[in-house]
Formats: structure tokens, sequence, C-alpha cells
């Protein structure tokens, strides 16, 4: 081995290297691990802050090419792994145990396919190789369970309560796994505050790197109980192009900043259809004015997601098009969007420790 090929001159090299997101040095963030050199070989580990990184391929080429620069280095093995960081909240918010980042889907009006973006964000995650949990808060028409393809009330015969279950690698929980199918919900909203906080902390969620909430449309108990009761990474809004469902959006957006929650950014859903017969374009509900709504709010764009039946039946059969189809130009549109949201809970969580 060359005596210039010392740890000291691999870490220097390593001090050019950044996080594409962190735009810090990977020594610094503390992101190289097992660093070994034997001859002319180095190997190492990338200790990525998501096991979403978007950038994945070039961060690691980067580091690789750096390694390689350096003389007497003849082979570099780079591995790849993952260490999420978990997002600090205010004083006034409990933790949820064992959860690093709470994530809220919501929106300010129904039907713009909050619920069918949750399902697919949380199942994008996990295979990914994040840990991740998916709760649905909307205890008055939960519809995760049909989604995930669980049966109405499957729980009420089972001991222990409810609890939560696994599916497609998220750990799943609704309160619909204890109804009856066509059992209404009459509640009031003190009593759904109650049922939020309990799913929060009297439920065992295990470790997760993540924690996606399918919040109720509007500014209901639901929301403004999950807000009050647990620490929330960040909120992502979902609307169609349409102009009313984007004035809700703005008004979903007022909501979260007043409660001083962060707004990720905003989603496109059903922004457009493609006939599968002739590959013709159409924008049924308008197109773009979700970008321009996050322009206007200085918020981030997070991606547009099409129409197609396909999305919807998946959702229907209860395995969402993501692990249904995941070529599907839908899940893909997931993916992406997935791993914005989980870069910058990365950024959020750095941002915080540096402060």
């Amino acid at each position: 081995m060359p005596d210039s090929v010392t740890e000291s001159v691999v870490v220097t090299a390593l001090r050019g290297v950044e996080d594409p997101e962190l735009h810090r040095d990977i020594i610094s963030l503390n992101m190289v691990r097992d660093l070994k050199i034997q001859g002319e070989s180095v190997s190492m580990t990338l200790m990525l802050t998501t096991h979403a990184c978007p950038l994945t391929g070039p961060f690691k080429e980067a580091v690789e090419t750096a390694l390689l620069a350096i003389p007497g280095v003849a082979q570099a093995n780079v591995a790849l792994d993952a260490e999420v960081r978990q997002h600090r909240g205010g004083s006034d918010r409990k933790p949820v145990e064992g959860v690093k980042n709470i994530i809220a889907v919501a929106s300010n009006k129904g039907g713009v396919g909050k619920s069918t973006v949750a399902t697919n964000l949380a199942v994008a995650l996990a295979q990914r190789g994040a840990k991740v949990g998916l709760l649905d808060a909307d205890i008055t028409g939960p519809n995760i369970p049909t989604m995930m393809g669980f049966d109405a009330g499957f729980q009420t015969k089972e001991e222990g309560g409810l609890h939560p279950q696994e599916k497609y690698g998220v750990r799943v929980v609704s309160i619909g796994f204890a109804l009856p199918k066509g059992t209404p919900v009459v509640w009031r909203g003190p009593m759904i505050g109650t049922a939020v906080r309990d799913f929060l902390h009297n439920i065992d969620w295990g470790e997760l790197d993540y924690l996606i909430v399918d919040l109720p449309p509007g500014t209901s108990d639901a929301s403004m109980s999950m807000v009050q009761e647990a620490p929330i990474a960040g909120a992502v809004i979902v609307s169609t192009p349409q102009t009313v469902a984007l004035e809700d959006a703005t008004k979903a957006v007022a909501m979260f900043d007043r409660l001083q929650v962060p707004v990720f950014g905003v989603i496109e859903n059903m922004s457009y259809f493609v006939a599968p017969d002739t590959g013709n374009r159409y924008e049924i509900f308008g197109h773009g004015g979700a970008k321009i709504a996050a322009e206007e709010l200085g918020l981030e764009f997070l991606g547009e997601i099409p129409l197609d039946m396909e999305t919807r039946a998946a959702g229907d059969a209860g395995a969402p098009v993501i692990q249904s189809a995941p070529g599907a130009p839908a899940s893909l549109a997931f993916m992406a969007i997935a791993e914005k949201i989980a870069a910058r809970c990365s950024v959020q969580s750095y941002m915080q420790e540096s402060a």
C-alpha cells in the first residue's frame, strides 16, 4: 500500500463530497461508516439520511469518483445504508414512541384522492426500505382498510383491541378494523379528538421512520387534535386542478401555518387523463393549477399524478397501484413524490440539529 493512502488522506478527499440535499460534506455529517483501506482498495458504507434518497445513484458515484482520484487507490467499494433522523417538535407536543417522522396528508376538500395518495406514498417509502406506518385518521369515513386490502371489522374478533396490521411492508391502523361493514361513526368532536390521541399514543407502532397520517378533509377535530398531540414533521396538501379545489388547498395551507406545522408542498392529483385506446391526453379538471398555487404560496410543487383507471381499480382491489403496477405512470409519480418528501424530512431534521 503506498504511504500516501492513509485514512487521513481518504477523509480529506471525502470532505470534498457534499450531500445533495443538505449541502454539507459527508464527513461532517457523519455519513462515512466502516471505512477500510486494504492495499489499493478502499471500502466504506455511505449512511444516507433516508432510504428514499432521490439522488442515490449520482451521490454514490460522486463518492466513488473521489476515492478513485486518490493516488494509489485502484478500487472503491461503496455500500449504501440509511439512518433516518428524528424530527424534534415543540416541547409542548409529546413524541409518538418509536416514530421518527409524522407526515400529514391533508386537503380542505373531499374527493381529491387524499387517501389514495396517502396509501401509495406509504407503500412507496416501504418499498425503498424505510419502516413505515399508515394511520387512518378519517374517523367518520375510513377508507384505508379497503384500499390496503383489509376486511371491515376484522379485528372485532381479535383479542387485544385495535392494533397495527402489516400489509405491503406498512403497519396500518384504522378504526375501520373494528367496525363491521356499513357501520357509521356518529361521534361528536371531543370523541374524535380522543380517538386520534389514542391512535397516536396508545398504539404500539414499533420503530418507524415515517408515520403517514391520512387526515379527514377540512379543519376538523381530527386534524386539530393530531397537530396538538404530536410533533408533525410536515404536511402534504393534495388538490385537483380545479379552481374550487385550489381555493380549499390554500385554506389547508393557512391552517397548518397557523398551527406552526411546516408544509412540505402541494400535489396535483387527477392532473390529466391519457386515453388507453388512442393515447390522447385530456385535462379533464384543467391542468397546472396546483403548481401555480404552490408558487404563489411559496411552496414546493411535489408533482402531478394522472387520473387513470388502473389507480382506481387497484385501490378498490386492496392493492395500491404502486404495489400492483409499479411501472405505471401513476406509480412512478408516487415514488418520485415520496422521495421528495423523505428528502424534505432529512433537510428539516438537519436544520433543527444545526439550530
